[in-house]
Formats: structure tokens, sequence, C-alpha cells
């Protein structure tokens, strides 16, 4: 079988206000502003409607889940029709009273839900308090089919778990999506930051290689307060990036401005890399069992 034809993958990197009317509103016109710029398949931040509300813990908070589908998905869902473009959009999912999931909803061209994903690995760390928000996924890793061929989608700390690539395009997924909200503690910047900004595109970089998929990694950008104000909230360090099936970055954000970044994704270079270098064929799937354990003590 032939590969598919070569398409335009887009991220979107964003500012969050505390208007959630607002914040959706601007997502929707970014659309429109990347398909104008030739995109076929958009990401937008993860919970890109409203500030990073999981800074602190607050039961208040869980008003500003919805269902999925609901009003943001319909909203994108229109924009995506519209413009004729895949739209990966990230939402806080209310499930059910007292079961929430950070979700991304996968809107194929023609408006229609391909698929949600939710995410996987739930972080609990100074001010990033997710699993006080939020269920861990119960979908597994999921390849989906859209306008442009199979993708994935993964959100946020999914990024650091070489497993969670690895099954995604194991699924058939040619392109690994990333919606993300990562930052530094201000405090820590000085000392930490390039460290830690490296690690984290060093990362999904690996898993474009290891795997001969592109990744598109969409980060949101901007200061944002505490809530109660009693920290120095989380300087979002942007740079959001789209790599290629050897981690070549074709396109890259900074870490101070909104940006839509474009670039191409080939399928037939996917296929020619992994031709190349075959990682999947010399895997030693019988040797494996051992990551379905905690860990590798003296009593496993």
């Amino acid at each position: 079988m032939a590969p598919a034809d070569k398409f335009k993958a887009a991220a979107i990197q964003m500012r969050m206000s505390a208007d959630a009317a607002v914040n959706l509103e601007r997502a929707l016109a970014k659309i429109g502003e990347a398909a104008k710029s030739g995109a076929d398949v958009v990401c937008l931040p993860e919970l890109f409607r409203t500030p990073y509300f999981c800074q602190t813990e607050d039961s208040r908070l869980f008003d500003l889940a919805e269902p999925v589908p609901g009003p943001t998905t319909e909203a994108i869902a229109k924009a995506a029709r519209a413009a004729g473009v895949v739209v990966i959009a990230s939402v806080f999912e209310r499930r059910a009273a007292g079961v929430y999931h950070n979700t991304a909803a996968l809107i194929d061209a023609d408006g229609a839900l391909a698929g949600v994903y939710r995410k996987m690995h739930i972080p609990d760390d100074p001010l990033y308090y997710e699993k006080y928000y939020f269920t861990p996924g119960d979908l597994g890793f999921r390849a989906f089919d859209t306008k442009v061929g199979k993708i994935g989608t993964l959100v946020c700390w999914d990024q650091w778990y070489p497993e969670g690539a690895r099954l995604t395009a194991l699924g058939g997924a040619g392109v690994l999506f990333y919606p993300t909200a990562i930052g530094w503690h201000p405090a820590e910047r000085a000392a930490e930051g390039a460290a830690q900004h490296d690690a984290w595109r060093t990362m999904q970089r690996a898993h474009a290689i290891a795997n001969g998929v592109y990744v598109v990694a969409c980060n949101r950008v901007g200061h944002e307060p505490t809530p109660d104000g009693k920290g120095d909230g989380i300087q979002f360090w942007g740079g959001s990036f789209i790599a290629d099936p050897f981690g070549r970055v074709l396109a890259e954000a900074p870490h101070d401005a909104e940006a839509i970044l474009v670039a191409e994704c080939d399928p037939a270079k996917a296929e020619q890399t992994r031709r190349s270098w075959p990682f999947l064929r010399d895997r030693r799937i019988d040797a494996y069992g051992g990551l379905t354990k905690r860990f590798l003590d003296s009593d496993s």
C-alpha cells in the first residue's frame, strides 16, 4: 500500500485570559488563521478555555467542567467544519458527578467527533495538583482515523512516558500530538529553567525518533498567577514545536509570545525513516514482560 498524501499540521501557542468565552473565541479565530496558512490538522494547548486552574485545590473549580460532546466541542466542531480541518481540543470533561477527566477531543474536518483520549498519567506536583481534579484515563492509548489519516494524541504529563508514545504509534498513529501546559516556577528559572526545557524538548524528539512518527508539542505561553495570590504562579514556557520522524525540529515557537506553527507531514518520509532505522522491527517483544511491573526488585 502506498503511503497517504502529505498534509500540514499546526500548533497554536496561546496565552489564556480569565474569561473562558474570550479564550474560546480566540481559539476559534486561530483555527481559522491556521487553516488559511495551509494547515489540515490543528492542535490547541491543554485546557485552553481557562487559566491553568490546577495551581490550587478548590472544589468550586469543578464547575468549569463540561460533558463531551458539549459546548466547547460543539463550537470547535463548527469551526473545524467551516475551515475543513481536523482539530485536537483539550477539555475539562465532566463524565459524572465526582468523575472528571483531562480529555483531548479529536474533531474531524467534517465536524464529527472522531474520538476522545483521556489523559492517562496524572501529575501531583507543586502548582500542578491534577490528581485532585482528574480521574486517570481509562480508554488506553489510541490512534484515530481522520481526514489526514491515523493520528494520536496524548496530554502534557504523558509526554514523559515512552510507553504511551510507543503504544499510540503501534496503534497506527503517524503523528503524535501533545496538548500541553508546562512552565517554570519563576524562582527556579534562573538555575534550572534551561535544563528543564531542554529535557522536555529532548524527550518528545526521542518519541519521534524511536517510533518513526511526527510529533507536535503544543504549549500555552505567558505568566499565570497563583489563584489565591500566595505564590509566584507559573511562567508557561511556550516553545511549542513540530518534529519529523527523525527528531529534526521543523518549526518552533518562542518562549514569550503567541505563535501559530505550521509544518508539512509526509507519510512517505515516515515510511522511509522506518525502513532505514527499523526500531520497530528489532524490538524484543518476548523480553519486555518486566514493563508491566512497578519495579524489578529481588522479589519480582
